[in-house]
C-alpha cells in the first residue's frame, strides 16, 4: 500500500458548539442526520474528521461534507462511507483504504486521517 495523502485537523468543541447555535444551516449542509443527533463532542469530532479528510484528498473545490459519514464498525471503530463528491475524489486518487482517528477530550476534538492506494 501506498500513502496517497495526511490529513490532520483540531475543532474547539465551544466554537463547534456557538457555530452551531449561530448558524443552523450550516450544520445541516456539514453533518449528516445521523451524525447530528449526537452529542457536541461527537459532532465536532466528526468536523475535524471531514476537514482531515479534505486535507488528505489535496482540499479540492466542490467536494459536499454530506457526501462523506463517519460511522462505527461492530468494535466501535470509527470509518468512513463516501458517496457522490467524495467518492469520486477518492476514486480519481486511486484510493483503496482510508484509516481514520478521532478524539475529544479537554474541551477540543481531533482527527487524523491516512489515504492509501494499492
Amino acid at each position: 500500500m501506498a500513502v496517497i495523502g495526511i490529513g490532520t485537523d483540531l475543532c474547539s468543541i465551544d466554537r463547534w458548539q456557538a457555530m452551531c447555535e449561530r448558524r443552523p444551516a450550516v450544520v445541516e449542509r456539514i453533518l449528516t442526520p445521523a451524525e447530528r443527533d449526537l452529542s457536541p463532542s461527537s459532532q465536532a469530532a466528526r468536523w475535524a474528521a471531514k476537514e482531515a479528510l479534505a486535507k488528505a484528498l489535496g482540499a479540492p473545490a466542490g467536494m459536499a461534507w454530506s457526501d462523506c459519514e463517519i460511522v462505527r464498525d461492530e468494535l466501535g471503530a470509527p470509518h468512513f462511507e463516501l458517496q457522490g463528491t467524495v467518492q469520486a475524489r477518492a476514486d480519481e486518487l486511486g484510493i483503496t483504504h482510508i484509516h481514520l482517528s478521532i478524539s475529544h477530550d479537554g474541551g477540543m476534538a481531533t482527527a487524523l486521517v491516512v489515504c492509501e492506494a494499492r
